[in-house]
């Protein structure tokens, strides 16, 4: 038997094959089903719903907090990244207020200007001083630039127009990446001056090197066409191009959700103003949710293990409480069945007995009419030498006895029909039960064999229910043999104070998943074909009233043994 049908409910084959009018009232197996579908329904769909609600919840209000410690990140680097601008391109101004076009293009007092720039704010290249009309009057720093003509240039032009130009970071001459911030200046005059100078990128660079990203983030600074302004961790060096999706201006902060080949990612960014900067923000999503995803799997864990344990308790549960209602409707079928059959063997004796008291009245005439016949020939000489005659008045005698012989067994099963004890002898009950079968062995061929041991005396038992018990076993190996099979009945006495009777046939064995279920009630192997699987129960009753014990042993295709064990008690007159 494999793990499948020992898991198995007792209800879940169960068919009702009686053909009485006592049938089972209830589809158990449909039971089960719309029990467990409706206790697991109300268990776990509420369960997994709050489950469900909880996860968006918390997801939701997971990635909001996510989003809005971006956008404050984004907003605070902004203000740093242009107060840094603001405070070198105020500190041109200061110097085009406080100073005179003159003084300015002294070459010592630019030479003096540029060193004070360098201690008070570091990371200035160089610095100059342009007309209005781009040439360059004077000039401090790595290169030769006195008299150089800017007139063509952009920035120039925008400086001229809007008053101020902060240029993005190229390598230009120096082929190291720098930027440019130029102020223009306008006299009482209306004579127009520019002072022009040139910042390393290494302060800038350092400003945001100090904010520390969560998630394995990145933080740098992109033109408008998104070409890198400072150094990335993750997405290119200074002047590469990087494809990030950033959209047009906007006064605010944006934060949105994107995908990256190395996963989902966050990325906030904003437009600095008055400059030619995109401060980007990118956050590695699954790195931010780490904790709350791990958490997520031990509570999903948790939930699956909760849901396992309610549908085992809950299996479990409804199929030992179907179990008992099936026991309980199967005890219920069986103490009518048995009611019914124990009306049935009353009937079946009350009418036996009739038949056989009506059948002895004229048998009794038969026998005394053929006994004086018998006389009359004797005396007779004239057919006293008639053997011909004398023979059928002898078949007719003998006739008569053999019926009288089926009356009397007919009216001691008729007297056995209630319980009573008394005087039993095995030998003598197989016989009786075996007169029955006589006439269906000879007509099938089947050859039936008793040996019973000459040291069993007679003994105190129910002789009824010995005959009931016999007949049932007996009927069933009939049923299991072919016509031309053998079936061998043995008696003995067994130590320990019982009688052990064998009867073994060589029929079509039983099925060895079937040996565990044979006694139980209702219970058959020959569903369609007339059984109703109350014989053997009923025969485990009775051995069981009788203080006896009763096995099998059974081997498919190769026949049938039943072992009956029956107390021995010695008959005492």
């Amino acid at each position: 038997m494999n793990i499948i049908d020992r898991l198995k409910p007792k209800f879940w084959d169960y068919a009702d094959s009686s053909v009485s009018r006592h049938k089972r009232s209830y589809d158990f197996r449909k039971i089960w089903k719309v029990i467990l579908l409706l206790t697991l329904s109300a268990a776990l769909i509420p369960l997994i719903i709050l489950a469900v609600i909880d996860y968006k919840v918390n997801k939701k209000a997971m990635e909001s907090e996510l989003f809005l410690r971006t956008g404050s990140l984004v907003s605070n680097t902004v203000r740093s990244v242009s107060y840094f601008l603001d405070e070198r391109k105020a500190a041109l101004k200061f110097i085009l207020l406080n100073n005179d076009y003159e003084k300015l293009i002294s070459p010592e007092f630019l030479e003096r200007l540029l060193q004070d720039l360098k201690n008070g704010f570091g990371g200035f290249a160089d610095i100059g001083i342009i007309d209005e009309n781009g040439i360059q009057m004077a000039y401090k720093g790595p290169y030769r630039l006195i008299g150089k003509n800017y007139s063509g240039m952009n920035w120039f032009k925008e400086t001229m127009s809007n008053g101020a130009y902060i240029s993005k970071v190229f390598k230009g001459f120096r082929n190291i990446p720098h930027m440019v911030i130029s102020v223009k200046h306008q006299t009482k005059t209306g004579k127009a001056y520019i002072i022009r100078a040139t910042i390393d990128t290494k302060p800038f660079n350092e400003l945001l090197s100090h904010f520390q990203i969560e998630g394995g983030g990145d933080v740098f600074l992109i033109d408008k066409k998104g070409i890198i302004q400072t150094p990335s961790r993750n997405h290119g060096d200074v002047l590469e191009k990087v494809e990030i999706g950033i959209s047009e201006w906007s006064e605010k902060s944006i934060v949105k959700d994107a995908k990256s080949p190395n996963g989902p990612i966050i990325i906030g960014y904003a437009y600095i103003t008055e400059s030619p900067f995109i401060l980007v923000i990118i956050k590695y999503k699954n790195l931010l949710i780490k904790e709350w995803t791990q958490t997520r799997s031990a509570l999903m864990f948790f939930l699956i293990v909760s849901i396992i344990v309610i549908c085992i308790v809950t299996l479990g549960a409804i199929t030992y409480l179907v179990n008992q209602l099936y026991s309980a409707d199967k005890r219920r079928l069986l103490a009518m069945h048995k009611a019914e059959y124990a009306n049935k063997m009353a009937s079946l004796g009350l009418l036996s007995a009739g038949v056989a008291h009506e059948i002895n009245n004229p048998l009794a005439i038969i026998n005394e009419k053929a006994g004086l016949i018998k006389d009359i020939f004797a005396f007779n000489k004239e057919y006293s030498d008639n053997l011909k005659l004398i023979n059928i008045i002898n078949s007719i005698i003998s006739s008569v006895g053999r019926c009288a012989k089926i009356t009397r067994r007919l009216l001691d099963f008729a007297r056995h029909s209630e319980e009573k004890k008394g005087k039993s002898d095995i030998k003598e009950i197989l016989e009786d039960v075996l007169g029955f079968m006589g006439k269906e062995a000879e007509y099938r061929g089947v050859e039936v064999k008793i040996a019973v041991e000459d040291n069993i005396e007679s003994f105190e038992s129910d002789k009824g229910k010995l005959q009931e018990v016999f007949l049932n076993l007996l009927t069933n190996a009939f049923a299991a043999v072919k016509n031309g099979g053998k079936i061998n009945i043995k008696a003995d006495k067994e130590s320990g104070g019982y009688i052990a009777i064998t009867i073994s046939d060589n029929g079509i064995g039983i099925h060895p998943g079937d040996l565990e279920r044979i006694f139980e009630p209702f219970f058959s192997t020959r569903v369609g074909k007339g059984g109703t699987g109350l014989g053997l129960s009923i025969t485990y009753g009775l051995v069981k009233e009788l203080g006896g014990k009763i096995s099998v042993e059974s081997e498919r295709g190769k026949g049938t043994t039943f072992i009956i064990l029956i107390p021995f008690k010695p008959f005492k007159h």
